[in-house]
């Protein structure tokens, strides 16, 4: 489980941030960066993991709890997304790493350190540690991937009445069985993304010469 240790030791302000969405083939990519005000209550603590091992009615639960804090002022979060068109132009890693400095400066006040999921720090100008497995140790880290994995999932499921048949609401974008029957079926919507080998392929079978 994750704890506040990475926080406590650091000082000052440290957000915690984490993004969700790099391996879909359709949808933006999320970021979401977390500063505690003070070391969570335990209650709260007591919600917060991994957002990959919390199943939805957990996840909802635990984002739910975070924006009721944010309302305490016992932290403060900021939520930004990096477009199907920017990780076409960028590629999935730089498109990540631009959500997670775009969340960063909705934060209210730089940070003195940031703690980033993963092993790869996106260019920001503050200080930046990487845990690799960060959402399962830091409590920050694991706040910022609810909060970015919820955000994430209701806009996919905003998509649904407007695809019909596509099912985003179930797959959220992710390259599921499913998914990919409704990609050579229906063919790609304006939200999957270039680049990605399944919806390329589609582009490819459109403009195969006939023989």
């Amino acid at each position: 489980m994750p704890d506040y240790s990475h926080e406590s030791q650091a000082g000052g302000r440290v957000a915690g941030v984490d993004e969700v969405g790099r391996g879909p083939l359709a949808g933006p990519v999320l970021a979401a960066a977390v500063v505690f005000t003070a070391p969570p209550a335990a209650a709260l603590a007591a919600l917060l993991d991994d957002s990959k091992k919390l199943n939805a009615a957990r996840r909802d639960a635990a984002y739910v709890a975070l924006l009721e804090a944010a309302r305490r002022g016992e932290l403060e979060y900021g939520i930004a997304a990096a477009s199907v068109a920017e990780i076409a132009r960028l590629n999935i890693l730089h498109a990540s790493h631009l959500a997670m400095a775009r969340a960063l400066r909705r934060l209210r006040a730089p940070c003195d350190l940031v703690l980033v999921d993963g092993n790869r720090a996106p260019p920001v100008p503050w200080a930046v540690r990487c845990l690799v497995g960060g959402d399962s140790i830091s409590l920050s880290i694991a706040a910022a991937s609810i909060l970015a994995k919820v955000t994430r999932d209701r806009a996919m499921a905003r998509l649904d009445p407007r695809f019909p048949g596509w099912g985003f609401g179930r797959h959220m974008g992710y390259p599921t069985a499913e998914h990919r029957a409704c990609l050579a079926r229906l063919g790609p919507t304006p939200h999957h993304r270039r680049g990605f080998a399944p919806v390329d392929q589609f582009f490819l079978q459109l403009t195969a010469p006939s023989i």
